[in-house]
């Protein structure tokens, strides 16, 4: 029970990788507010983390759109009194080579990946300078280094990761730590439905011999939000088994 008496917002929550970080940060003692874009998912995942006997809210909101945002931020207020953690989880991806990728596909990688990122760390580090504490968790992407066919994605995922440089610059004095995790090959609804050949030639590349968990990324978030975490700071830690892109 290691955020016993903490609060904290995932985005992205409703399924998948931010379902299973919701999940495992209620069981070290989080109250959670599970954002997505979906309303039923996230309804789902607040009501399943409450069964558990946890503590959980669902919010339905956009994080690329700052009345969103604010609105994410208002109601964690209003449920819990304060926000500790924030878990920038929620992403999108419209994959393309450069000379096919249309302007459509960059704006829309960009406004959720990066800008919605970015949102939601300056309203999390304007409350967490004035509480002297906070964890901020950015999911970046291995991507971030480049990959064929997501110039749009790639990018955006780069651009966390000088946000996470950045934030921790100007918030470590504060008490508030900000970290970027790069996820590899997670299993997750998303990554079932690739053909088998596809699966089969991503689990090739990685050396632990399978695809990652959400729990395997919970773990480490979890302990990134902690009080045993205050000296782990603008880090990019990368989450793959090994895997090589």
């Amino acid at each position: 029970m290691r955020l016993e008496g903490k609060t904290a917002i995932v985005t992205g929550a409703g399924r998948g990788l931010g379902k299973g970080i919701a999940v495992r940060l209620m069981q070290e003692g989080a109250s959670v507010v599970v954002s997505d874009i979906i309303k039923e998912n996230a309804e789902i995942c607040a009501a399943e983390i409450n069964a558990l006997g946890g503590k959980a809210i669902a919010f339905f909101g956009n994080i690329a759109k700052q009345e969103d945002v604010d609105a994410t931020y208002a109601a964690a207020i209003k449920a819990f009194g304060k926000v500790d953690i924030v878990v920038n989880n929620a992403g999108i991806n419209k994959d393309g080579t450069l000379v096919k990728m249309e302007d459509t596909q960059w704006d829309a990688v960009i406004s959720v990946n990066l800008t919605g990122t970015f949102r939601m760390t300056r309203r999390a580090a304007q409350l967490m300078k004035e509480q002297r504490s906070g964890r901020i968790i950015n999911i970046a992407s291995m991507s971030w280094l480049g990959n064929f066919g997501q110039a749009n994605y790639a990018a955006s995922k780069a651009g966390v990761v000088a946000l996470t440089k950045t934030a921790m610059r100007e918030l470590a004095k504060y008490g508030v730590t900000c970290n970027a995790l790069c996820p590899g090959f997670i299993d997750t609804d998303m990554t079932r439905g690739v053909p088998e050949n596809v699966w089969d030639a991503m689990i090739s590349k990685i050396p632990a011999g399978r695809a990652g968990q959400p729990e395997d990324v919970g773990n480490l978030i979890a302990f990134l939000a902690s009080d045993e975490a205050a000296y782990i700071n603008g880090q990019i830690i990368e989450i793959s088994g090994g895997m090589v892109l």
